[in-house]
């Protein structure tokens, strides 16, 4: 079945559709990673986007029960050049097509996804839809159409739950949390007190956490009305971590400022060099806002750590309090896991806290 996918600035991509058929309207971004198809498509963070992929052929390793960042697709939709018709591996148990029909998801392939994404790389990210048919109104209802700016408030949790552990006890705040972070936290045998974006400074500190962790999300962080000051009265008690979106708020609840990136950092290859110890990791990244480093001046926040290839702020910390930020996962999945270790940081981080807190 013949499938168009329609860009903003005019441009046309014909494909084969799979999965829905249903007619969709997102953001256009792409992803260059070789493999991680299914940790991407879940990842919370791909709310509201189509997502293009870079590599040529999606799909040969198929679809399992344990690589999921969510529970359904997070993504509006996904674009390929060619999906493996014969998916292989023990894991396996349907194949990627299979999988976006049984949930809703669509998808279109046979796409020069190489020139799609050196357009993309020109223009910017750019508002995109997938339909069957192509006419007049096409590209003037896509023009109209509104993004939404309610991401988070559309994927977090509504509501607190616990994923229990005897251990140390954080507090992570659900921004469009993905899986792994909670499977990264329960080996090092935390104890996860899960909260909705909308909770208050004083909601958390009564459940008396160890600790706190900001995490991942979609979107606009300016969008984010009212966690700023949580995280303002929080950091003055305990220590904090954020990831991602979680990076963004941090900074922008300590002075900063964050921008639109041209096209984001969507992907596994990203090379961050970390200032402190003058190491260089290899990183997993999904996002299209970004610190600003020209706000940072005049504020209690310093730069840890930046991107290789467009020195972009990657890392933050407090000079004033036992906190700091990373753009990227080191939960990883899909990616490399250079930087697990910050977790270890953050809990050697609490448990000096608490050491601290004892002899006051």
């Amino acid at each position: 079945m013949k499938r168009y996918l329609v860009l903003e600035n005019g441009s046309v991509y014909e494909g084969e559709g799979f999965g829905s058929t249903k007619p969709v309207v997102g953001e256009l971004v792409f992803n260059t990673g070789m493999s991680g198809y299914q940790e991407s498509i879940t990842d919370l963070s791909y709310h509201g986007q189509i997502l293009t992929f870079t590599y040529p052929l999606i799909g040969n390793y198929g679809i399992n029960r344990d690589d999921f960042e969510s529970f359904k697709p997070a993504a509006s939709a996904i674009v390929t050049h060619e999906i493996a018709r014969r998916p292989s591996n023990w894991r396996s148990q349907m194949s990627i097509a299979e999988w976006a029909e049984r949930n809703d998801l669509p998808g279109i392939t046979g796409v020069d996804t190489r020139a799609l994404t050196k357009e993309l790389r020109d223009y910017g990210v750019l508002k995109a839809t997938i339909v069957s048919e192509v006419n007049e109104a096409t590209l003037l209802d896509l023009k109209s159409a509104e993004l939404s700016k309610e991401q988070v408030a559309e994927v977090g949790s509504k509501n607190m739950y616990v994923n229990p552990t005897d251990g140390v006890t954080i507090a992570l705040i659900d921004f469009g949390l993905k899986n792994s972070i909670l499977r990264s936290l329960a080996r090092r045998n935390v104890n996860v007190l899960v909260f909705p974006a909308t909770v208050d400074a004083q909601t958390i500190l009564d459940a008396n956490p160890d600790g706190v962790l900001l995490s991942n999300g979609p979107g606009d962080p300016e969008s984010v009305e009212g966690i700023l000051d949580v995280i303002r009265e929080l950091e003055e008690q305990l220590p904090i971590m954020g990831i991602c979106l979680g990076h963004q708020l941090f900074a922008l609840a300590n002075g900063a400022t964050t921008k639109k990136m041209k096209f984001g950092h969507r992907g596994f290859n990203h090379a961050v060099k970390d200032n402190i110890s003058g190491k260089t990791n290899f990183t997993s990244q999904n996002h299209g806002y970004v610190v600003d480093g020209d706000s940072i001046p005049g504020t209690n926040l310093e730069i840890t750590q930046y991107e290789i290839n467009d020195g972009s702020v990657e890392g933050l910390r407090l000079k004033n309090h036992q906190a700091f930020s990373v753009q990227y996962h080191p939960d990883a999945a899909p990616g490399p896991h250079d930087t697990e270790y910050l977790f270890d940081e953050f809990l050697e981080m609490i448990a000096a806290h608490k050491e601290e807190q004892t002899h006051a």
